[in-house]
């Protein structure tokens, strides 16, 4: 049945239970490929908690993507077999525990109508709070429902995406995806078959299973992570990208990245199909 407009703006849920330790913090790091090189020692304080010489385990700051998974406002009825994440927006408001209870509040904060046969943009917000209530992060989240347009809400309202600099990229960076990535990115919360069964990928349109857009925007990270902020996620006070086109675990994505001043702009592309994945991407570092 249709978006049921404007009543879909009115859902929301405060203060729901989560809890995370230093398992789901390792296997979301090696979901997104850290740990790839074993004796890179940078990236093995992301995905090993035991060293000869102790060393504290460090939290890949895209992890708030997933720390809450299953958080939500509320249910609305979407076409599953055509969804997929369009954008994603995280402030950092202090740095994330390898180890914490917290609580979720979720709202919608929009919801936008592309036209029957062209889609909807559903946008919610999660605000992750500690146990003495304090601001973790602050999530906005933007997913393209290809099959739930012309419900007659507004088209337009989404906000200004961040503009990459027009000059040559400063660095550029490439990150082979494992042909298994999918398989063990879905291991942090998103079990969508669209990104693990061959058959429900090709029923979404697609000839194979896709990457998780999450997943993608955590190799985002992970780049920004190697190059600007010497593996510090203290650093990272927002992250934002949007996602322009499907990533197939084994191909290689590149990332250009542009540095000025504390704003990283970046841009993702898969080399082997001539494709810009990730767009208006932005990293603030403080």
């Amino acid at each position: 049945m249709p978006i049921d407009y404007p009543a879909v703006l009115n859902l929301k849920t405060d203060s729901a239970p989560y809890s995370w330790g230093d398992r789901e913090v390792m296997l979301y790091a090696l979901g997104i490929g850290m740990g790839s090189d074993p004796l890179n020692e940078k990236e093995l304080q992301f995905v090993n908690e035991t060293f000869a010489v102790p060393k504290p385990l460090k939290v890949v700051p895209t992890f708030a993507s997933v720390c809450v998974w299953g958080a939500r406002p509320g249910v609305i009825d979407l076409n599953r077999v055509l969804l997929v994440d369009g954008e994603r927006d995280i402030t950092f408001h202090k740095p994330i525990p390898v180890i914490a209870r917290v609580t979720a509040d979720a709202r919608v904060r929009g919801v936008y109508d592309k036209g029957k046969g062209k889609g909807a943009i559903i946008q919610n917000e999660i605000i992750v709070r500690d146990c003495d209530g304090e601001k973790i992060v602050t999530i906005t989240s933007s997913t393209f429902a290809r099959g739930d347009g012309g419900f007659g809400g507004p088209s337009k309202g989404e906000g200004e995406p961040h503009q990459v600099p027009r000059r040559a990229p400063d660095r550029s960076i490439d990150i082979p995806i494992r042909a298994d990535q999918s398989l063990i990115y879905r291991l942090s919360g998103d079990r969508n078959p669209l990104h693990s069964d061959p058959e429900f990928a090709r029923r979404g349109g697609f000839p194979r299973p896709i990457l998780h857009g999450m997943c993608t925007y955590g190799l985002t990270c992970r780049a920004v992570l190697q190059t600007y902020a010497d593996y510090d996620p203290c650093a990272f006070r927002r992250h934002r990208a949007r996602f322009s086109a499907p990533v197939f675990p084994g191909e290689t994505i590149t990332i250009n990245l542009w540095k000025d001043g504390n704003s990283i702009s970046f841009e993702g592309h898969v080399r082997e199909r001539q494709v810009t994945v990730v767009k208006n991407g932005q990293t603030v570092l403080g």
